[in-house]
């Protein structure tokens, strides 16, 4: 059940030069993620974006959706893989409201639909 749902956040299409920026930042050198050859010979028909670069997409869309609001909590779950050319967009659901707290759900998905990360996060007002 939907208490209310959020703005959908657009990101720009996922680059290979982008896969090999975030390897060098978060230290995750898997050649899945930056050498085509290596990727196609692994069978996955190229390279596939960092499942943490997408849940990050989610964990920026965060603020933007509570700018007064300090994260409590976030977990995700990967569901499905991202391969550069997609767009991902960011939605999200406020699914309860407690004790000054706000129980929400969000999901990054390309444009077709196809769910990448689904995630639970808390949000609390900031005195």
């Amino acid at each position: 059940m939907s208490y209310r749902k959020l703005e959908n956040i657009e990101f720009p299409e996922i680059t290979h030069t982008q896969l090999v920026k975030y390897a060098g930042a978060s230290g995750d050198f898997n050649p899945i993620h930056t050498v085509e050859p290596f990727a196609v010979q692994a069978g996955l028909g190229g390279v596939i974006a960092h499942g943490m670069l997408v849940m990050g997409f989610i964990g920026e869309s965060i603020p933007k959706w509570f700018e007064h609001y300090s994260i409590k909590k976030i977990s995700g779950r990967f569901k499905g893989m991202t391969k550069p050319g997609e767009k991902i967009i960011v939605s999200g659901d406020v699914v309860e409201e407690k004790d000054g707290r706000l129980f929400c759900t969000a999901q990054a998905a390309n444009a077709a639909g196809d769910i990448k990360v689904m995630a639970k996060f808390e949000v609390e007002k900031r005195q």
